[in-house]
């Protein structure tokens, strides 16, 4: 018998059940639940007009209204689908943005992680692929260069680690363009950079000028064991200076090791231009606009992400517990080993962003790189340059 059915029977024997005596009514009850195959009492409710209506929703009027739920999807899309822990830090520095009235950005102050979870939870979208890796063990100065074996003091900034992205698409054949990638352990600070394959030259001059932009001073660097890092050159310009640093390097296959930047390379690169093939080196130029300007802004400033604070074993388990999630630029802001004039360029910096014109700028960009891509793409598989076998 369907739902509608049900309703109907229920609403012809309702008044006959209730003017009933009580033998009738056991036997009309009984009746009710042979037919529909209810329990019991749940049938003496519906019955006796007590049961819940198909037109009322159970529980407490909801909070929050359909126009919470467009701006929370809107600032959600916008920030490239960061987590409701970190999109919870992230509503004060983006409602502004998105011009929400003052009332409604006092209503969703007090708004949780768990909330903005199970409102947006009919927009989320998986995206998972895999692709090749191209970086090597390499096989210079292991025997200078140390393995780090213990956890560095992260309450500092200056504790950095590097690894490199490979854009080859399904091959590592051949000339293509590989993605630097630089963040502090501290802060989460990141900075990227592309490269024209992976020469330790090329690697180690987009060093030289991420450190320069760099607003504290690099006290360790910690990388794997590629070539591009394990190399006289770069050993030489960290350890040869007036004030050296600390130059490490991970265990071999283990990525652990290097988890930030590893995590990193997701975040601000694959989600980015994604694992396309890209073997056009006039990209590079355009790759590094977007990452010195538009997308370093974006994911510095604006974009809030979560440390874990300590980490308990509990039987099979680990129990974590992370800080309340902050931006790049606000740990700065309180980092000691960041100079009060670094600290007035960086605040004048942000007061001067808007991260809606900031993701627009982003998108034409973007555009226009995957336009290069796609016109390469086509012109490789055209009649006119195709073999044909003879």
């Amino acid at each position: 018998m369907s739902l509608q059915s049900r309703r109907e029977y229920l609403a012809k024997i309702r008044g006959r059940y209730k003017r009933a005596g009580r033998r009738h009514k056991t036997l009309i009850l009984e009746e009710f639940c042979a037919n529909c195959g209810y329990h019991r009492k749940h049938a003496l409710r519906l019955v006796n007009g007590k049961g819940t209506s198909a037109k009322e929703r159970p529980g407490p009027k909801a909070l929050y209204d359909e126009e919470v739920v467009q701006v929370l999807k809107r600032l959600w899309l916008e920030s490239d689908q960061l987590c409701s822990k970190r999109l919870v830090s992230a509503l004060p520095l983006w409602m502004p943005f998105l011009k929400v009235p003052l009332a409604r950005q006092k209503q969703m102050r007090g708004i949780s992680a768990a909330t903005i979870d199970r409102l947006l939870r009919p927009f989320r979208a998986e995206h998972r692929r895999k692709r090749l890796g191209g970086t090597k063990p390499g096989r210079w100065l292991k025997q200078q260069i140390p393995i780090r074996t213990s956890n560095w003091d992260i309450k500092q900034a200056g504790f950095m680690e590097a690894d490199t992205v490979a854009h080859g698409g399904d091959s590592m054949e051949g000339n293509f363009i590989w993605t630097l990638t630089f963040t502090d352990v501290c802060t989460g600070w990141t900075q990227c950079r592309a490269v024209w394959n992976k020469g330790a030259s090329g690697i180690q001059a987009q060093i030289k000028r991420l450190e320069e932009e760099l607003p504290f001073q690099i006290q360790a660097f910690d990388c794997d064991n590629g070539s591009e890092f394990l190399n006289h050159a770069l050993w030489g310009y960290f350890t040869r200076r007036k004030q050296p640093c600390g130059f490490t390097r991970s265990r071999p296959n283990h990525k652990n090791d290097n988890a930030h930047v590893e995590q990193k390379n997701w975040t601000h690169v694959r989600q980015l231009f994604g694992y396309e093939r890209l073997d056009q080196p006039e990209l590079v130029v355009l790759m590094n606009e977007i990452y010195s300007q538009e997308w370093h802004w974006f994911q510095n400033f604006f974009c809030p992400t979560m440390k874990l604070e300590k980490k308990k074993r509990m039987g099979a388990r680990y129990h974590r517990v992370y800080e309340k999630a902050r931006t790049p630029y606000a740990r700065l802001m309180q980092s000691r080993e960041v100079s009060a004039e670094q600290k007035a360029l960086l605040r004048a910096t942000f007061e001067g962003l808007n991260p809606l014109k900031l993701k627009e700028r982003l998108e034409q960009k973007l555009s226009q790189a995957f336009r290069m891509i796609q016109k390469k793409q086509s012109q490789a598989f055209s009649p006119s340059t195709a073999g044909v076998a003879s």
